[in-house]
């Protein structure tokens, strides 16, 4: 079995629309404008591909972003600096395989030369103890609830430390920026110079 994790390119979005909308109660439904705006703003959009099938994919971002989400904007009014984790998606064919803590290992990785924290949410009504366990034992803490919406369901808000931006903040980034090594680039966005991507890289956002 050939497993990569890689940024989401252009021709990868119909599939992950189709993979989205067919994953159940418990991951809220896109249509293709939605899904183009996290093609064109998410700080990290990675698939899973195995053996060059697209089994997965995960979407998070960082805090400044215009993105209305009650989640996200309830992150946003309680810590400067985050990258949430909007959703993560696994295909029926390929659950089971250790996906998921492949993903969250990739965006922890992601995350920590960058923010200090990782945050994002689990639904409550439909309750799912399989993933309240999954992101217990990762190291997320419940750091609130809250109801989407008037009619929405109730979700638990969590959020995990990550010990080693304090090192990348006073080693590299108080200094100026990440080194200059692919592992550590931002994604291309389509809504970005080229200017911006590279100082995105290793940018510190107040």
């Amino acid at each position: 079995m050939a497993l990569a994790i890689r940024d989401v390119r252009e021709h990868d979005l119909d599939a992950v629309l189709a993979l989205n909308n067919a994953a159940g109660r418990t991951i809220l439904a896109l249509d293709a404008a939605q899904l183009r705006y996290f093609y064109d703003h998410a700080d990290y959009f990675r698939v899973a591909e195995i053996d060059g099938h697209l089994a997965g994919f995960l979407i998070a971002l960082r805090e400044g972003s215009d993105y209305d989400s009650p989640n996200y904007l309830w992150f946003s009014g309680h810590y400067p600096q985050f990258a949430y984790i909007d959703r993560i998606v696994i295909a029926n064919a390929y659950r089971r395989h250790g996906l998921g803590r492949i993903f969250y290992c990739d965006v922890t990785s992601y995350a920590e030369v960058r923010v200090p924290l990782l945050t994002c949410e689990v639904f409550l009504e439909p309750r799912d103890d399989v993933v309240v366990l999954f992101h217990g034992t990762y190291g997320f803490q419940e750091v609130g609830q809250q109801r989407m919406g008037a009619d929405g369901p109730q979700v638990s808000l969590l959020a995990k430390d990550l010990p080693s931006y304090a090192y990348v903040r006073e080693t590299y980034l108080d200094h100026g920026s990440l080194p200059d090594e692919p592992w550590l680039a931002e994604r291309p966005r389509p809504s970005l110079s080229d200017a911006t991507q590279r100082r995105l890289a290793g940018e510190r956002r107040p």
